[in-house]
C-alpha cells in the first residue's frame, strides 16, 4: 500500500505551481534521518517548531507591550500564528507549498529576546564587540544548536529548504555565519512569502494594538492614505471606534493589503515565468512584494506608527527598563558566569562567555527575566 507520504508528495505536484518547492525534491537535512510515513518533510518541520520549547516561550515575549501590560496586547506567540495564518493565505491563493511556508512563519522569531525590539536593541549593543546580536541569526541557532532534543544532533534538524527560509528572512546578517546555506542564492517563493506575511501582519496588529491601548487617536490615523481608503471602503463616516468597528477596519486592511501582494505578485510572475523554484530564487529582485503604490501607503504607516506608537512616551518607558534590566542581567552573568544554569555552564568550554550569557538571555521570557532580575539584586528575593 502506498504511503501517505508519498501520496501527499504527488498530491503537491499535481496542485502546486511548477515553482512551488516540493517536499519530495527536498535535500534533506543535516543530520540523515528517514522521513515519516504520515507526513511530508516540511510538515514535520512544521511540527518540530511547533513542539520546540523556544515556541512555547514565545507566549509570554514582547511584541510591542511587555507582558505584564494588559492581558488583550499581541505577545510574540500570538503575533507568530496570525504570521503564519496569513502566510498560508498568500501561498494557497500563489500555488506555493503552504507547509513551508507556515513552517518558516512559525519559526521566524524563535530567537527574539525578551522585552520585544528593546531587548534584541540591549543586547545587540551589549554584544557588539562579539558578533553582535541579530534575532533572525538567533532563531537559526535555535533550530540548529540550542534546542537540545534529540540524543543523535544538537537542534531540531529541520530540511535545508525551512533553514534557508529561515536565513532569508529579511536581514543584512552576513550569511555565511549560517551553516549550511547556499549564499548564492536568493530567498524562495516560500521565504519571500514569509517575509511579507511578516512585515503585514505587524504593521496592522500593532496599528490595531496601539489603537486599543489608546497611544493612537482616529484623529491621527484620519491621516494615513491607506486608512482613509479602508474606512472609505467600508463607508465608516467616524466618530467613536469601538470595538468591532475596530476589527472591521483592521481586518478590511490586512485584506487590502493581501490582495496587493497578490496582484503584484502574480503580475511579476507573470514576467518572469518561472519554470522552477530556482528560477525565482536566481530572479536578480523580489518577485512576492507589493505595488509601488502599496509600497509607499505602508512606508507611510511604517513612519507613523515610529513617531506615534513607538516613539510614545508609555513604550519609551517600557523600553528604558526593560534596556535597563537586559544589561544588568548581562553584566551580572558576564562578570560571573557561575550563575548561570548548568545546562549553559556547560556550554562555556565550547563557546566565549559573551555568547552563552547572550543565548541564556535571549531564551528568557519577560516574565522570567524579571525573576532573574529580582533575584540577583532584590536583598528580599530567594535565589
Amino acid at each position: 500500500m502506498q504511503s501517505r507520504r508519498s501520496a501527499l508528495e504527488e498530491n503537491e505536484r499535481r496542485s502546486l505551481a511548477a515553482f512551488a518547492l516540493f517536499s519530495g525534491d527536498s535535500r534533506g537535512r543535516l543530520h540523515h534521518e528517514a522521513e515519516p510515513r504520515y507526513r511530508t518533510a516540511f510538515q514535520r518541520d512544521r511540527d518540530r517548531i511547533v513542539h520546540a520549547a523556544a515556541f512555547r516561550r514565545l507566549e509570554y515575549k514582547t511584541q510591542v507591550f511587555v507582558n505584564d501590560a494588559g492581558d488583550y496586547y499581541r505577545t510574540r506567540l500570538t503575533h507568530t500564528l496570525e504570521v503564519a495564518q496569513i502566510g498560508r493565505a498568500l501561498a494557497r491563493a500563489l500555488g506555493a507549498n503552504e507547509d513551508l511556508v507556515e513552517a518558516i512563519c512559525l519559526a521566524h522569531d524563535l530567537g527574539h529576546p525578551p522585552f520585544g525590539h528593546a531587548g534584541e536593541d540591549a543586547l545587540n549593543q551589549l554584544m557588539h564587540e562579539h558578533g553582535g546580536f541579530n534575532h533572525n541569526h538567533q532563531s537559526y541557532r535555535v533550530v540548529t544548536e540550542l534546542e537540545q532534543r534529540y540524543p543523535q544532533w544538537q537542534g531540531l534538524n529541520l530540511t535545508l529548504e525551512t533553514l534557508e527560509g529561515i536565513a532569508k528572512h529579511e536581514t543584512s546578517y552576513d550569511r555565511r555565519s549560517f551553516t549550511g546555506i547556499a549564499t548564492d542564492t536568493g530567498a524562495s517563493l516560500e521565504a519571500q512569502i514569509a517575509n511579507i506575511a511578516d512585515e503585514l501582519a505587524y504593521n496592522a496588529h500593532d496599528l490595531d494594538d496601539g489603537l486599543q491601548a489608546g497611544l493612537i487617536s482616529i484623529e491621527q490615523v484620519s491621516q494615513l492614505g491607506l486608512w482613509r481608503q479602508v474606512v472609505e471602503r467600508l463607508n465608516w463616516t467616524g466618530g467613536q471606534l469601538d470595538d468591532v468597528s475596530r476589527h472591521q477596519i483592521i481586518r478590511e486592511l490586512v485584506g487590502h493589503m493581501v490582495d496587493d501582494t497578490l496582484h503584484e505578485t502574480a503580475r511579476r510572475l507573470q514576467a518572469l515565468q518561472p519554470k522552477t523554484s530556482l528560477d525565482i530564487q536566481n530572479h536578480d529582485g523580489l518577485v512576492v512584494c507589493h505595488s509601488a503604490e502599496q509600497q509607499a501607503l505602508n512606508t507611510e504607516l511604517k513612519d507613523f506608527l515610529l513617531r506615534a506608537m513607538y516613539r510614545h512616551f508609555r513604550i519609551i518607558r517600557m523600553q528604558t527598563r526593560a534596556e535597563r534590566f537586559i544589561d544588568a542581567l548581562f553584566t551580572s552573568y558576564v562578570g560571573e558566569p557561575l550563575q548561570l544554569p548548568d545546562v549553559y555552564r556547560a556550554k562555556l568550554k565550547d563557546e566565549s562567555t559573551h555568547r552563552v550569557v547572550a543565548d541564556y538571555i535571549a531564551s528568557l521570557t519577560d516574565r522570567s527575566a524579571l525573576q532573574e532580575f529580582r533575584q540577583l539584586f532584590d536583598p528580599f528575593s530567594r535565589p
